[in-house]
């Protein structure tokens, strides 16, 4: 039955569109002098893929004030973009990131305005909700964000990628949550979000707890990251290729996918599906999918089609 549906469809919507590759986009980057970002360098190395590199190569890419803000702005943007379908997320020099600047957030943290232990506990409430704001837009940006880890990846690293959706890293690569280290529990989304990609709930306190380093084979193991590369280099063709097989489906279905996957993560079984149901009641409506169905039944790669900007 579905099938008839599809071909009469298909008909119907033959002459609203002709399959064909897309030229790809010029690279730009954020990185040159008049950039809006002074921690972030923002490129487009293929069509329909955004790159953002953490660019403080020369401070370990450790997260200053600015970068804060900029996370949020940069990540913002992408999800109103309709050029951007996918995100790689990398850190520039010769690791990812060395995690939160400590001497130039120390004002923030340890001397918090107020007249009074409430205003000053108010106040700091309002710091620590602006950092998990930092990590949090990159978890709510409809685009899907694959993030390529190589050496260090420390405190503040951890908040960042356990936000991303897809998870590489390189066979250098390392992953610690520091912040017990230094006196703290880490409040930026670590607690929250380790303990639903990690399958084991022992691992997680034991990291958490104790600030020991978890290397590659052991972060592929309990499913931290997905793949392990060689070095740096591979592992970057190859976060683009993954991005440039996302980038080529129907954007209606990609980031339709990744809201329903989330919104499933955080809910019951039903109310996902319930969800699921009410979401694409409209969205199976789009011309995507008798697009989709055409190329499938032409035995055509979905990059193949033109779909339209979303």
């Amino acid at each position: 039955m579905l099938s008839v549906i599809i071909r009469s469809a298909l008909q119907k919507y033959r002459g609203l569109w002709l399959p064909g590759q897309v030229a790809v986009r010029a690279m730009s980057s954020s990185s040159s002098p008049g950039s809006p970002y002074t921690t972030l360098a923002i490129s487009h190395p293929a069509e329909s893929v955004t790159h953002v590199e953490l660019n403080r190569p020369e401070k370990r890419n450790a997260m200053n004030k600015a970068f804060w803000s900029e996370m949020v702005t940069c990540f913002n943007e992408i999800a109103e973009d309709p050029d951007c379908r996918v995100v790689v997320v990398s850190g520039a020099g010769k690791l990812f990131t060395a995690g939160i600047d400590l001497m130039d957030m120390a004002s923030d943290v340890l001397q918090p305005e107020g007249d009074d232990v409430s205003r000053i506990s108010w106040n700091l409430r309002k710091i620590i909700a602006k950092y998990q704001e930092t990590f949090s837009v990159i978890e709510r940006c409809p685009k899907p964000v694959v993030v390529a880890v190589h050496g260090a990846c420390v405190g503040g690293g951890v908040d960042l990628i356990t936000a991303c959706d897809i998870r590489l890293c390189t066979q250098d690569a390392w992953f610690q949550i520091k912040e017990v280290d230094i006196g703290l529990a880490a409040d930026v989304g670590t607690l929250q979000r380790l303990p639903k990609l990690i399958g084991s709930r022992s691992l997680v306190n034991e990291l958490a707890l104790t600030a020991r380093r978890m290397y590659a084979d052991e972060a592929k193991s309990s499913g931290l990251v997905s793949r392990v590369f060689a070095d740096k280099e591979t592992m970057m063709a190859g976060a683009l290729e993954m991005a440039g097989e996302i980038a080529g489906r129907s954007p209606v279905a990609v980031q339709g996918t990744k809201i329903n996957l989330i919104y499933s993560r955080d809910h019951s079984v039903a109310e996902g599906l319930d969800y699921m149901a009410s979401w694409n009641m409209s969205m199976l409506q789009t011309q995507d999918v008798m697009k989709s169905a055409q190329a499938s039944m032409e035995k055509k790669s979905p990059k193949t089609i033109e779909f339209s900007k979303l």
